[in-house]
């Protein structure tokens, strides 16, 4: 027995080192070199932080764009999904609510026309991008509250947008959180 016991307590203490010291040590090391230093990348108006870019937010006033719903209430210390099927009622009953408020908001868009991203939250519960279609879809609205004509909301929707990483990996997107910026900056003028 101690032929096997002090080797595998060796191996222990060895790989306990590395992967509970060594290993976190040099993760926290490389986030620091990151951008946001590994706290996150804020983004700020007027000098003071209104949210982080890689973390979504809920706008509720009807005169903004609209992000993705969340099935943990915006809350980054809770980041997840529901974990329920698209064939568990819960579920669908869930998003057939989600999709009867949004047209009570967007009178214009049938039914057919909801991107799905803006009636199933993702993954994480915390996306910060909608596709350029789940924003094009809320023009209208937008358009009618604000005052400001569709064609320039498209062009800013247009500007917003961010191609593939490298023009082919993943789809092309639009930050919530800085498309509504833009929109309270043409507002003001």
């Amino acid at each position: 027995m101690k032929r096997y016991f002090f080797p595998a307590l060796k191996l222990t203490l060895v790989l306990v080192l590395l992967t509970a010291g060594f290993y976190p040590l040099l993760i926290a090391g490389l986030a620091k070199m990151a951008p946001g230093r590994g706290d996150g990348v804020t983004v700020k108006k007027d000098g003071r932080i209104i949210g982080y870019a890689n973390v979504g937010q809920q706008f509720t006033g009807d005169d903004y764009f609209q992000t993705r719903p969340s099935a943990v209430a915006y809350n980054a210390a809770g980041s997840g999904g529901s974990n329920k099927g698209p064939s568990n009622p819960d579920y669908l009953q869930v998003v057939k609510d989600r999709i009867d408020t949004f047209l009570v908001h967007n009178p214009d868009v049938q039914r057919s026309g909801i991107p799905a991203e803006l009636v199933t939250a993702s993954g994480s519960g915390l996306d910060p991008h909608l596709s350029p279609e789940g924003a094009l879809v809320q023009v209208s609205r937008i358009a009618k509250l604000r005052g400001i004509q569709e064609q320039r909301l498209r062009e800013l929707v247009k500007e917003h947008t961010q191609g593939p990483l490298a023009g082919m990996f993943g789809p092309a997107t639009v930050h919530v959180l800085q498309l509504n910026l833009a929109l309270d900056e043409i507002h003001q003028r």
